[in-house]
């Protein structure tokens, strides 16, 4: 049986809608990388995580957190990555990247015959890791149709538009990943360099300027649409957050 929360994610209501961060589930017994990962996708991503070390522990762990995404490692001790797909598989659609070492393509291949929707090879980047996270979570995302709403804001992420109040908010294509990730977590507070990562995917250098610019403009854009530019808050030392209210 599932848990009660299972059926809010069928009907397409995820965590983002209920204001919190999407929930990582890494299974990896290498614990220096999955410790990595952790702290990488909690630091960077915004995420929630939590590891397990065995296959045969795996699908209980999965029951138990009900992962918006998991990270599976291919080579595991009890129960191998193959067969843990299979097993999530049979129970979710949630996404699954597997994590591997061996390169040959036949074994991309069988992963993603088993059911799974991505893979990374080692070693790999930890950004290029945030980076499928992400990409795999919004797919995601576009097939429930999923909107977000939060302070009169409406963020349509597959139509990609936005309104206030039912006017149309005009935005750059910046602005506006900026605009959905805020509304994706009303009142979280986000770094400058959370927020980088957020709105660029190629993980470019841009300085603390650079965001503080966008936030300014994305305000501007706000109160020409009739909104307020204080539903943008500014936490003294930290960053930024979406006002909920």
């Amino acid at each position: 049986t599932w848990p009660p929360g299972w059926a809010l994610r069928e009907a397409g209501i995820t965590r983002f809608v209920v204001n919190q961060p999407a929930f990582i589930l890494i299974i990896e017994d290498e614990n220096k990388i999955a410790g990595l990962l952790s702290d990488y996708l909690e630091e960077k991503g915004g995420f929630r995580t939590h590891i397990v070390a065995r296959g045969d522990e795996a699908l209980a762990a999965f029951l138990e957190h009900q992962p918006d995404l998991v990270l599976l490692d291919l080579m595991l001790p009890g129960l191998g990555g193959l067969e843990v797909c299979k097993a999530i598989r049979e129970q979710s659609t949630v996404p699954i990247i597997m994590v591997t070492a061996l390169v040959e393509e036949i074994d991309k291949l069988l992963g993603l015959e088993v059911g799974a929707d991505d893979y990374i090879c080692k070693p790999f980047s930890l950004r290029e890791v945030v980076a499928r996270v992400k990409a795999n979570l919004r797919r995601v995302s576009y097939m429930n149709g999923e909107e977000k709403k939060v302070s009169g804001l409406h963020v349509d992420e597959q139509r990609h538009s936005a309104s206030l109040q039912g006017r149309e908010i005009r935005l750059t294509p910046v602005e506006f990943s900026l605009l959905a990730h805020l509304v994706a977590h009303p009142g979280q507070v986000f770094s400058r360099q959370q927020l980088m990562d957020a709105i660029y995917s190629d993980y470019r250098v841009v300085s603390d300027r650079t965001v503080d610019t966008h936030v300014k403009k994305l305000r501007r854009a706000l109160a020409d649409a009739g909104g307020s530019e204080s539903v943008i808050e500014s936490v003294y030392g930290v960053g930024y957050r979406l006002s909920p209210r």
